[in-house]
């Protein structure tokens, strides 16, 4: 994504012509990939909350691949000169573009809205660039969840495992009463979601941090990866066959209609048991994956601030920040999204069982120093480098790969990126 010298002159060259252009009107334009469900009522919540402030709201919504349409589109805006105002984006993207020089300090909003005191360090450390507030968080969703029917558990006259040693046991007994013990898709991003909630189980949150964060070859390299390989190995056994290619939501549907017991997805995959008018505690259980109770993987969506010339232009911006990070945004977001708030001090009374459970564990896991943000949804590392660890993870789950061999790939491909 490196802007190089050439670029640079074009940003530099037009940047008179769209700072006159900004002066004439007071629009906030933000570019995002939110254009469906609940999301965009979201969106049209945000916009409303702006524009109280006096402010117009330009939309500029780019659909499709996850984003990565989205950023194409946002790679050309900057390169020209004409950034948007703000930009969802998330994770070490934000460091990337920060280095570039293309985004705008708001660390006077964060300072009057007091951040520091309501997000957990490890979250405004990612909405920084080299100490100051570039980007305004939205929400939080967790990674490391298990969705359990406890129809079908009961059924089968099984309990609920709670640690990896229980699960294949536990597994094997859902299969011989008839069920398919674990709803997956064959994508390499669902692999690669298992693994690392493999890992932090497994290895425990300090060695999460050491060997999917820092990529600390040691770490890497060492039994306790060989053991969440093996793991893994275990895990894709209990996997139907007909698991390739299979889109997420579809795997927990499978849960839903008690075809399968587990599924292991992040929160947004509870939007689809509450659609299905099923009960949180009642129809369906929202667990910890095994052996990572007190702990918790995060995803973030955030909206990063770009550099902008005008007074209105920026005065607008600063309105956008303070309107993602007021209480109310944050509580019509995320009962929209099926995450939680980023800000810790959100009353969750609205909320069902599974977020009041995600939010407490958030707050908890912040204090103890658990809280580590997920590989497999862009928060760690560097795409490129997830993208590789990814492709090992892939490989390794759809082959006769030794753990072994895995574990030497795995820190080759994090070695050299």
């Amino acid at each position: 994504m490196k802007l190089n010298k050439l670029t640079s002159a074009i940003i530099a060259s037009t940047a008179l012509m769209f700072g006159a252009h900004s002066a004439l009107a007071a629009e906030v334009e933000v570019l995002h990939y939110w254009t469906s469900g609940g999301e965009a009522k979201s969106v049209a919540e945000l916009k409303k909350m702006l524009e109280a402030k006096g402010d117009k709201w330009k939309d500029f919504a780019v659909s499709g691949g996850g984003g990565e349409n989205a950023m194409t589109v946002l790679k050309t805006r900057v390169v020209s000169g004409n950034a948007p105002t703000a930009a969802q984006i998330k994770g070490p993207s934000i460091q990337e573009w920060g280095a570039e020089g293309v985004l705008a300090n708001v660390d006077d909003t964060a300072t009057a809205g007091k951040w520091d005191s309501l997000l957990p360090p490890v979250v405004a450390n990612v909405m920084k660039f080299q100490g100051h507030y570039v980007a305004a968080p939205v929400n939080v969703h967790r990674v490391n969840w298990m969705w359990v029917n406890p129809a079908v558990f009961k059924k089968a006259g099984v309990a609920v495992p709670k640690t990896w040693d229980e699960f294949d046991a536990a597994a094997t007994k859902l299969e011989k009463a008839g069920f398919i013990a674990v709803a997956h898709g064959g994508q390499p991003w669902q692999d690669f979601t298992v693994f690392e909630s493999i890992v932090l189980g497994v290895g425990g949150a300090d060695f999460y941090s050491k060997s999917m964060v820092k990529l600390d070859q040691a770490s890497l390299k060492s039994t306790t990866m060989e053991k969440a390989f093996e793991t893994l190995r275990m895990v894709r056994k209990h996997v139907d066959k007909d698991f390739a290619g299979r889109d997420w939501n579809l795997a927990t549907q499978m849960v839903i209609n008690g075809k399968a017991g587990v599924q292991f997805m992040g929160d947004w995959a509870k939007g689809e048991f509450t659609a299905a008018h099923k009960k949180a505690g009642v129809d369906f259980l929202c667990l910890d994956a095994p052996g990572t109770a007190d702990t918790f993987t995060f995803n973030i969506d955030s909206f990063v601030m770009f550099n902008q010339n005008s007074a209105d232009a920026k005065k607008g911006q600063a309105d956008l920040a303070s309107a993602i990070m007021s209480p109310e945004f944050q509580e019509v977001f995320n009962l929209n999204k099926g995450s939680i708030p980023a800000r810790l001090d959100v009353k969750m009374d609205k909320f069902d069982d599974c977020a009041k459970k995600s939010s407490f564990d958030f707050a908890a896991t912040s204090k103890k120093g658990t809280l580590v943000p997920s590989i497999a949804h862009g928060m760690a590392v560097p795409s490129a480098v997830a993208g590789a660890m990814q492709d090992v993870v892939t490989q390794f789950f759809n082959s006769d790969m030794s753990a072994k061999d895995a574990v030497g790939k795995l820190a080759a491909v994090a070695k050299f990126q």
